[in-house]
């Protein structure tokens, strides 16, 4: 399964997603759980002949349908299923992307024979409201896996961050030293030595500027 060509691993199981992937994944995850709830519940209103009821369910039942696709497959901008903890809640012991197309399914069937006024009506919506339960537990595990994978990822270029940060510390240690030798050649060098009194100058600058950026930096990994 392809779970998107742009993805940079972190590791073999997990690609690095940014910040914004993962809270459209999380939104997504979200509004499905929304619309299974708008869903049912416009059904029952359905079932019970309120004008509108049905073209309102369909249309959650379209939003509920079209944000499964793209959690599941993907699209341009978003991954798919893009780690082991997703595959097993869709595709493993519970059965999660089976049972959401079950329950698809049988959305599809109870608004079909709502609007046509079927006797099947009102057995077809108890069966649409039992499995509304079980449905909504599913979609919850699945939301707080996205919500886990979200805190990964933050931790994961919080640490990359600090690595940086340090690397960057040790150049501007560097610099500082570069700074010092240049000002006592420039001391001991007297009017000769007023180029590198000048490279001093600008080194002692830079450093103050890193030192700037590192203290910020520090800020935001915190």
């Amino acid at each position: 399964m392809a779970y998107g060509s742009a993805a940079v691993a972190i590791n073999k199981d997990t690609p690095l997603l940014s910040g914004e992937v993962f809270g459209a994944l999380i939104n997504l995850s979200g509004r499905r759980r929304f619309t299974s709830q708008r869903l049912v519940l416009y059904a029952v209103l359905a079932g019970q002949g309120q004008e509108g009821a049905v073209a309102v369910a369909r249309d959650a039942l379209r939003l509920f349908r079209d944000a499964h696709q793209v959690l599941v497959n993907g699209n341009d901008t978003l991954p798919g299923i893009f780690c082991p903890a997703l595959e097993e809640a869709y595709f493993g012991r519970t059965g999660g992307d089976r049972q959401i197309r079950a329950f698809i399914e049988l959305a599809e069937r109870t608004l079909n024979a709502a609007e046509n006024g079927l006797r099947s009506t009102p057995g077809l919506l108890a069966e649409l409201v039992d499995s509304t339960t079980p449905l909504l537990a599913l979609l919850n595990q699945v939301t707080a896996i996205y919500e886990e994978q979200s805190k990964r990822h933050a931790l994961t270029m919080k640490n990359q961050l600090r690595t940086v940060i340090t690397d960057i510390e040790t150049i501007a240690r560097q610099a500082r030293m570069v700074s010092f030798n240049a000002s006592v050649v420039a001391a001991r060098a007297g009017p000769v030595g007023k180029e590198f009194a000048v490279v001093a100058g600008v080194m002692s600058s830079i450093t103050g500027e890193i030192d700037a950026m590192v203290k910020t930096a520090l800020a935001k990994a915190v």
